[in-house]
């Protein structure tokens, strides 16, 4: 019983940054319909700016909010210079240029940081909470925390707020939201600004538990991705929903049969899934793009 409680544990704070990631790409999807592959190197510079600016002398908490509105920045920049003005372009342009953005943060990062791996403190200790034989740590209590809280956010950002309704009016039909007066370049600005942050903080949370370094970030895009295809893309509760069950499917391989495998058999279950269920968990069954 320890035992499955302790994978559990590991599960959910791993699918939890999975599941931030899947949110980030899930906002700006929903405002743009891009698939944004950079999103993985922002958890990267939310966690190395952090580093960097802890050890210049910053407060831990003030070096975490100048690491999170810095990566927000870097999406505002992103969109400003390489979405918007390739915008009309095909869908798959628009993902190679976030592609080629993943690339050319990460070797940016390498050379403004370093190639070494990198921790801070944990923000309450690292004596680890034991609970019936299993222990988790206070720092992943942190990360799922503050996956509910962004995920709760961001639900009623869509559907109780005008902004956010703007962000979806966006998404369904661009002409048409500037038409009734929405500021559609603002919204994709704010989108990019939101994700990049999100993923800032996601970085922020988990570094102190799984370290972190300039390459980290292509791993935690593709698993983010598969979380946000998994819980239906575009959806913040199938965001979190994907990332979680990624997590936990992963812990539970690697605990029950080995490490080696936990990538390849939650791949392995998840393009099963959207093999049955295309629009994965919690998607619509249809969707008209105009």
């Amino acid at each position: 019983m320890s035992e499955l409680l302790q994978f559990l544990f590991s599960g959910v704070t791993v699918g939890a940054v999975y599941a931030l990631v899947a949110l980030g790409f899930t906002i700006i999807y929903n405002a743009s319909d891009v698939v944004n592959f950079a999103q993985g190197e922002f958890v990267m510079l939310g966690g190395m700016a952090t580093v960097f600016a802890h050890a210049a002398g910053l407060p831990l908490p003030l070096a975490a909010l100048v690491a999170i509105v810095g990566t927000a920045a870097v999406g505002v920049a992103l969109n400003r210079l390489a979405i918007e003005p390739a915008r009309g372009a095909p869908v798959v342009s628009l993902i190679i240029i976030t592609i080629g953005a993943s690339i050319f943060i990460r070797g940016a990062a390498q050379l403004v940081f370093d190639k070494q791996i990198h921790t801070f403190p944990a923000f309450s200790g690292d004596d680890p909470i034991r609970i019936l034989g299993a222990t988790i740590l206070p720092q992943s209590l942190w990360v799922i925390a503050g996956a509910v809280l962004v995920f709760v956010a961001l639900w009623l950002f869509f559907t109780r707020t005008l902004l956010g309704r703007a962000v979806l009016a966006t998404s369904n039909n661009r002409l048409a939201a500037q038409l009734v007066g929405i500021n559609t370049n603002f919204v994709m600005t704010l989108s990019f600004a939101l994700s990049a942050g999100i993923g800032a903080l996601a970085g922020v949370l988990v570094t102190p538990i799984t370290l972190t370094s300039y390459d980290v970030g292509l791993t935690l895009a593709l698993k983010g991705f598969a979380a946000a295809m998994l819980g239906g893309m575009g959806n913040p509760k199938g965001a979190l929903a994907g990332g979680l069950l990624l997590g936990l499917l992963e812990a539970m391989t690697a605990g029950y049969l080995s490490s080696q495998y936990k990538d390849a058999a939650a791949f392995v279950v998840i393009l099963a899934v959207l093999f049955l269920m295309p629009q994965g968990l919690f998607g619509r069954k249809s969707t008209d793009r105009v």
